[in-house]
């Protein structure tokens, strides 16, 4: 049965029409999905029994409530959905003091074959629709403590660009959850063009997954380098601003040998030079059978010095899960795969 969950305004008012209701039960069905969020058409008791009976004889509020979840010792849990594919999602929230942030899915599995991800190795299954993304919100216990949400879940967001905004779209809009732009980030590793398409339709801010100054090398990483190239990716971003409130930050897994060296420091200043911008350093979390290895303490304070020292804005990201495997990079599930 087709959910509600995960259709906008406009969808709603129309569904409401073809079954006779007057327009303003569109509005009706938004509130009760986004903003009471009923898990069931007989919740929605502005509606007559008979508008109930009907819609319900066709839709369902749909969303999965999670199969399992898991606690970390630092107080992240790990939720393990279904979706509509047969398939399963890895959703994460993490605590730290007044805000709760939800890590969430784009997709089950991901295309982009970045070396060090866990993902990546599963490969990709399926694209979220809007309903499964923002299921993600709704069936999780910290629903109502909820602060912010990144798109830096399992799949590459811009790889399913239109749901993505989608799910955005009901965050955002004042008949959704009506949240402000600024509470969500969105991560890729650069996606042309549905990185434009981004940036002209959403607020939100934007993450870019860089982890390499030179493209040989970052490709080796990031094999869809050779497809969108960092210099393509940067000359478009160029193009907007970013000294308001919306906000782009570069990602950047320190690996030891491989990226995380003085010179590569003085090759990231340089490339990032003139753009308003944060690079966020990130501590690798050791993959199974990936000779790559983080870098020493000492070298990522080095680094960050150096960036620092050269004017970029520059922040150490604290870990967060990695014994139940919540980290960066470490999401991942062969359940359902067919």
């Amino acid at each position: 049965m087709e959910w509600l969950l995960g259709k906008d305004l406009d969808e709603l008012t129309h569904i409401a029409m073809a079954f006779g209701l007057p327009r303003h039960t569109g509005k009706q069905l938004a509130d009760w999905l986004y903003k009471k969020r009923v898990k069931s058409i007989e919740e929605m008791t502005n509606l007559s029994k008979t508008a109930r009976e009907r819609l319900g004889a066709h839709y369902q509020v749909g969303g999965f409530a999670p199969e399992k979840v898991l606690q970390s010792v630092d107080g992240t849990r790990k939720y393990l959905f279904p979706t509509l594919g047969g398939f399963y999602i890895e959703s994460v929230v993490i605590p730290d003091h007044d805000r709760a942030t939800l890590c969430l899915s784009s997709q089950a599995g991901c295309k982009m074959g970045c070396r060090f991800c866990l993902t990546a190795r599963q490969g990709f299954q399926a694209h979220l629709t809007a309903g499964e993304m923002i299921g993600q919100f709704q069936n999780i216990k910290e629903t109502f403590l909820l602060t912010n949400a990144v798109y830096m879940g399992m799949g590459e967001p811009l790889d399913n660009v239109a749901e993505v905004l989608k799910s955005v779209r009901i965050l955002t809009s004042d008949w959704g959850w009506g949240w402000s732009p600024g509470r969500i980030t969105v991560s890729t590793i650069g996606v042309l063009p549905a990185l434009k398409r981004f940036l002209d339709e959403c607020k939100c801010h934007l993450a870019i997954s860089l982890h390499h100054p030179f493209d040989a090398e970052r490709q080796s990483l990031v094999p869809m380098q050779k497809v969108y190239p960092l210099n393509k990716i940067l000359s478009l971003i160029r193009l907007y601003d970013f000294s308001g409130q919306r906000r782009v930050s570069f990602e950047y897994i320190m690996w030891r040998g491989v990226n995380d060296s003085p010179t590569h420091a003085a090759a990231l200043s340089r490339l990032l030079k003139g753009l308003e911008c944060r690079v966020n350093l990130i501590r690798y979390h050791l993959v199974p059978d990936c000779a790559l290895s983080p870098s020493s303490v000492e070298a990522i304070a080095l680094f960050q010095k150096k960036l620092a020292d050269s004017g970029v804005l520059v922040t150490l990201r604290a870990s967060r899960g990695e014994d139940i495997m919540a980290a960066c990079g470490l999401l991942s599930t062969q359940h359902g795969v067919k």
